[in-house]
């Protein structure tokens, strides 16, 4: 869900993202104004808490800030009915800095009450720069958040921008076109916005009670009331919100997509299972950006498996040289367990087991990987049974293989809980 690529440091000076990661020339942390209703999504669950395969939206936006190092709190501002229920969100998917505010009856009064919270008797230290997010934009990048940071820190405020998709129009009073705006010549507001603190915090001591309820823009805040002129940084495609049900849909297809882009593929070291692995890892690279692949006695190091999931792997395949043979899934089940990766997102586990013709005996195996499967299942962890009918073959072998990754990428990109513990036959 984050870009491979970063900023390089250019002949001006200017700190790059990767090396930002390291080190940061300024303190800063990130207010989230999460009070919202969610009318427009047409349902009794604000969108802010609308699960995304299992899991609230708002914890995947907390997530994307929480692993830029150099952001030291996240505040996360909730309407008073909600406090609870993003506590229970903090706990469960390990959210360390993040810091829970109640909101107020807007969008600028809860941001107002997020900023407030640095100044009124807090033990959190006030940063130097500020960042204001949407907590319903959960794909932000790195490098976005980067450049308004340093970009406010040298004018004040900054924040990202996007073209115009639509023409914009007024209409006159018996609802007719008035007149309409160059498209050319406007840009879209969007998130991440950041500000030097004193001068957001300044601008929203001032501000009116008009722009407390009706107001959106913290840019505009921060010109009328501090006179600061915003830097603004042109943001990538995959700044845009969650706003209507509809999104929800293309957000859970992005984040599919996302965690489907890394397998490992893990053989003992049986010479079918060696070749069968390979051409698995052969035919999966043209569908994934990534596959391992680990024999099953390197998996056993508990760290080099750990490294692997820090890496934002959640596809293993684990290849059995016979059809019985499940003591080498039940291992890496253990070890996926210990992890606690899945709390996240859920983990897919394909248990490979290769079978000659004559042998039927993979039939009479199916109650133990389906009771595997249902145990597991409830800790986020999606266990499939595949069935590879293995032939000396080679062509024969290859065709097979391709049926095999076809399955396995289907069962990968759709994570159906629904076909937990089947046993499929390539």
């Amino acid at each position: 869900m984050e870009p491979e690529s970063c900023l390089e440091k250019s002949s001006g000076g200017r700190f790059s993202a990767k090396a930002a990661e390291e080190r940061l020339p300024v303190l800063v942390s990130a207010v989230l104004p999460a009070g919202g209703t969610g009318e427009r999504m047409g349902g009794g669950t604000p969108k802010q808490f609308c699960p995304i395969l299992g899991r609230p939206l708002i914890s995947y936006t907390v997530q994307a800030l929480e692993r830029i190092n150099w952001i030291s709190h996240i505040v996360v501002v909730v309407s008073l009915d909600n406090v609870e229920i993003m506590k229970s969100i903090v706990k469960r998917y390990g959210h360390k800095r993040s810091v829970i505010v109640e909101g107020g009856t807007s969008r600028h009064r809860s941001i107002f009450n997020g900023l407030e919270i640095f100044v009124k008797n807090s033990p959190i230290q006030k940063p130097e720069v500020v960042i204001i997010h949407d907590a319903v934009r959960p794909f932000v990048e790195k490098d976005i958040i980067f450049k308004v940071v340093m970009a406010a820190k040298e004018h004040g405020a900054a924040g990202a921008i996007r073209p115009l998709v639509s023409t914009v129009i007024a209409s006159s009073a018996d609802g007719c076109l008035d007149h309409s705006l160059d498209r050319a010549k406007y840009r879209a507001s969007e998130m991440p916005q950041a500000f030097l603190f004193d001068v957001i915090h300044q601008a929203y001591r001032q501000c009116n009670d008009y722009d407390l309820d009706y107001g959106t823009e913290c840019l505009h805040l921060a010109l009328k009331y501090s006179k600061t002129n915003a830097k603004l940084i042109e943001g990538p495609p995959d700044l845009w919100k969650v706003t209507y049900k509809k999104d929800l849909y293309a957000a859970e297809s992005l984040i599919r997509e996302a965690i489907s882009q890394q397998v490992c593929v893990i053989t003992d070291m049986n010479e079918n299972a060696v070749q069968v692995g390979f051409l698995l890892h052969k035919t999966l690279k043209s569908h994934v950006k990534q596959v391992r692949s680990l024999s099953s006695t390197l998996c056993k190091d508990d760290n080099h498996l750990q490294n692997i999931l820090l890496g934002q792997c959640y596809n293993f395949i684990c290849i059995n040289d016979t059809p019985s043979d499940f003591q080498k899934t039940q291992q890496l089940v253990e070890m996926l367990e210990n992890t606690n990766a899945s709390v996240l997102y859920s983990i897919v586990l394909i248990s490979v087991h290769l079978n000659n013709l004559e042998d039927t005996s993979c039939s009479s195996e199916m109650p133990k990987l389906v009771e595997l499967a249902k145990e597991v299942n409830k800790t986020n962890i999606f266990l499939y049974g595949l069935i590879i009918h293995y032939q000396q073959d080679n062509m024969k072998l290859e065709e097979i293989t391709d049926s095999a990754s076809a399955l396995i990428m289907a069962l990968i990109r759709d994570r159906n809980p629904a076909f937990v513990g089947q046993l499929l036959v390539a």
